[in-house]
């Protein structure tokens, strides 16, 4: 499981997907969601806005994010 640290909460779950190099585009990442392809805290998130906060655990292509806020 890898740490994805925020400065500011909440992240839009598409924008991690694509600011962490886990797809080519923010399009991409938008497709991926929608095709229900992430995990959201180990639930199928199909929401490409669905808004991101530090606890949050994304599951996406065989990896994990832990989203950890800036000086916590």
């Amino acid at each position: 499981m890898r740490d994805v640290v925020v400065t500011v909460e909440p992240v839009e779950l598409y924008k991690i997907l694509k600011f962490e190099g886990l797809v080519g585009s923010g399009g991409e990442a938008k497709s991926a969601v929608a095709e229900g392809r992430v995990k959201v805290n180990g639930e199928v998130e199909t929401r490409k806005r669905r808004q991101i906060v530090a606890g949050d655990v994304l599951s996406f292509a065989g990896e994990q994010l832990r989203i950890v806020r800036a000086g916590a």
